[in-house]
């Protein structure tokens, strides 16, 4: 679905966001992986067990009504000899860095939205339709020929990143769908109200106790009525979204990164004690992520090791003489102290082990890349009962420390660090957190 123009026309509409959905992303590594798999029934899932459920389903699977959530017996059933692959957590994402790498060789990815999702912002030339047309088709061939011919995706084009995440939902498998200015009321009147993003099951059913039930009927509401039905700022941008242009007040943007670092007292400059630091900066970075209803999607670790002046790097500001160490990875996106701490735990295993990083005087961690409660993709690798027992467990957690102070409750590896860095201490200090 394109609007009409011709080529070269001054008059030719434009859009300023490509938005990337990897088609049935696991089950299609594992067909890339193993030719016998390919054009047959496929559902990935995280154990041999009928009990459990398909966190993904080729789209041959999906012809038998085989998805995302089906329980492994249920799918035998809807069809016979599908064909079950345990999940490879860490080839997914393997994959995932190549595609990354593929189609920045195109156009600059501005968002990594998940692991199968990401959104790039067009620039001049890239954002006239035509020429918008020809880079997404030049992004979905560039990953067949460089990552693999199975990877098929959907292309999303459109005046905003909203639109464009409608717009690559629009057309699956291997679709290229622009939204533009001009077709962009009747275009969005036929979709159901799920096929907007943030709209799940208990919104559909909020707007449903507001007379809301079709799409039209949402798209008739002016900014005042719509923000008043959505309930808050949600609604005033999606007046915005869905009328194709971009809501930019700073003041309501989400904030790109959490971090949290700290100059390790004597007693903890030693790697034990700087990992077990480590863990009580995450546990904070964590707390004020869930606060401001936000996704991370990478976990980097930066320690910066005291070492002999003749062989520092430079200087710390406060005079001693340093060598730096830092990693990062991507996640899936995530807010819980438990697959932020895998992570953490990760980065440090890749820690050097040399004499020079044994004296460790600074640790900070970091989160990026994240993504608001509206745009979250819930995770593939869990089911949604463990992602949804994980999200209450970290909300009892910080309501608990909300209300008794931040230790109250912490990670068992935390115990160590329990006494250091004080609340008194300014990095420790979150005034947002309590405001």
């Amino acid at each position: 679905m394109v609007s009409h123009s011709q080529p070269g026309s001054d008059s030719q509409p434009r859009v300023r966001w490509l938005f990337l959905d990897l088609n049935s992303y696991f089950a299609s590594v594992e067909q890339q992986l193993r030719p016998e798999l390919r054009n047959r029934p496929v559902a990935v899932v995280p154990v041999m067990a009928d009990t459990t459920c398909c966190i993904a389903a080729s789209y041959e699977a999906k012809a038998f009504g085989v998805k995302t959530g089906t329980q492994v017996g249920e799918a035998k059933r809807l069809c016979p000899g599908i064909e079950l692959v345990e999940a490879q957590h860490e080839l997914y994402v393997d994959y995932h860095n190549k595609i990354v790498a593929a189609v920045e060789s195109c156009v600059p990815v501005s968002a990594v939205m998940s692991i199968d999702e990401m959104a790039c912002s067009l620039m001049g030339r890239e954002q006239p339709l035509m020429a918008a047309l020809d880079l997404g088709r030049r992004v979905k061939e560039t990953i067949k020929r460089e990552v693999g011919s199975e990877l098929r995706c959907s292309v999303g084009l459109a005046p905003n990143r909203y639109l464009a995440k409608i717009a690559s939902d629009m057309e699956k498998p291997d679709g290229l769908v622009a939204l533009t200015q001009d077709i962009l009321k009747p275009a969005l009147q036929g979709l159901d109200l799920r096929a907007l993003p943030g709209v799940g099951a208990r919104m559909e059913k909020h707007l449903h106790a507001r007379g809301i039930r079709t799409m039209g009927q949402l798209l008739e509401l002016d900014r005042e009525a719509l923000s008043e039905v959505w309930g808050g700022v949600g609604g005033d941008k999606l007046y915005y979204w869905l009328r194709g242009e971009d809501f930019n007040d700073p003041k309501l943007e989400h904030q790109k990164s959490v971090s949290q670092s700290h100059m390790l007292p004597p007693e903890f400059r030693t790697r034990d004690g700087a990992y077990a630091i480590a863990h009580k900066l995450l546990h904070k970075a964590a707390m004020r992520l869930r606060t401001a209803h936000l996704w991370a999607t990478n976990v980097s670790l930066a320690v910066k090791f005291a070492v002999p002046k003749d062989i520092a790097k430079k200087l710390h500001y406060s005079g001693i003489p340093q060598r730096g160490w830092s990693r990062g990875m991507t996640v899936l996106e995530c807010q819980d102290n438990q697959t932020l701490v895998e992570a953490l735990c990760k980065l440090w295993a890749e820690m050097p082990q040399g004499e020079q990083f044994q004296k460790p005087f600074f640790v900070g961690v970091w989160l990026g890349n994240l993504v608001p409660d509206h745009l979250h993709t819930l995770s593939l690798f869990s089911s949604l009962e463990t992602e949804a027992r994980r999200t209450r467990l970290a909300k009892t957690m910080d309501e608990l420390n909300h209300k008794y102070g931040l230790d109250t409750l912490f990670p068992a590896s935390m115990l160590t660090a329990k006494a250091a860095a004080p609340t008194r201490i300014a990095f420790t200090s979150i005034p947002d957190l309590f405001d």
